[in-house]
């Protein structure tokens, strides 16, 4: 495992439970060259002195350098970290309403850096952009999760294309599993009518 240390005096936005930790924070950073060179690899976060910090995304390519997955010492980065917070997400929009629910924003439900919108219920889309390197590196179980906790099949990429070339992440965008999302897509917000393209979020009003 990678291990991150922090420089003397930078500490104190972990102790406060920021998740986020810059480049110009770290002091250094230890472990095999692969995995020091692998965007999304798990790291422990210590202060200077050697105390425990955090778990966080490594990201050494990006001026964010780390995002924290966990304060808990004794709480592990795995399969069942990421299923049990996209459960979370899930349940707490449970009563919900509309065609269109912010499912999962981010560091709000401890997957920092994922963004996933739901259109149109169980037979409708998941639209989902891993803009950190973190969540791009747990793609896989993430759908599956929400897969299996939404009952929704169709699960599609939207590319942000700053966000990930920041991240030294490819530009990637498609079906992640089922089908891709038709071109236009009704959405009716506050009363109004909108034909949006669920693929790049560009959105007009209806006639």
């Amino acid at each position: 495992m990678l291990i991150i240390t922090i420089k003397q005096g930078k500490e104190k936005s972990l102790l406060d439970k920021q998740p986020w930790i810059y480049a110009s924070a770290v002091e250094k950073v230890d472990g095999k060259h692969e995995e020091r060179n692998k965007p999304g690899a798990t790291a422990l976060v210590q202060s200077s002195s050697g105390q425990f910090l955090a778990r966080a995304a490594y990201s050494p390519k990006s001026q964010i350098r780390a995002r924290v997955w966990s304060f808990d010492q004794n709480e592990a980065v795995d399969h069942a970290l990421v299923k049990r917070r996209v459960k979370a997400a899930v349940a707490a929009q449970a009563g919900a309403k509309g065609d269109h629910i912010a499912l999962i924003t981010g560091e709000a439900n401890g997957l920092p850096g994922l963004l996933v919108d739901w259109h149109g219920g169980k037979q409708g889309y998941l639209i989902c952009q891993f803009n950190a390197a973190g969540v791009d590196a747990w793609k896989v179980p993430i759908v599956q999760s929400l897969i299996a906790e939404t009952g929704c099949a169709n699960v599609y990429e939207r590319a942000d294309e700053l966000m990930r070339k920041g991240e030294g992440l490819p530009v990637v965008e498609g079906a992640l599993a089922g089908d891709e999302p038709p071109d236009e897509t009704l959405l009716i917000e506050k009363g109004q009518r909108y034909i949006v393209d669920l693929k790049t979020g560009h959105k007009s009003k209806a006639g």
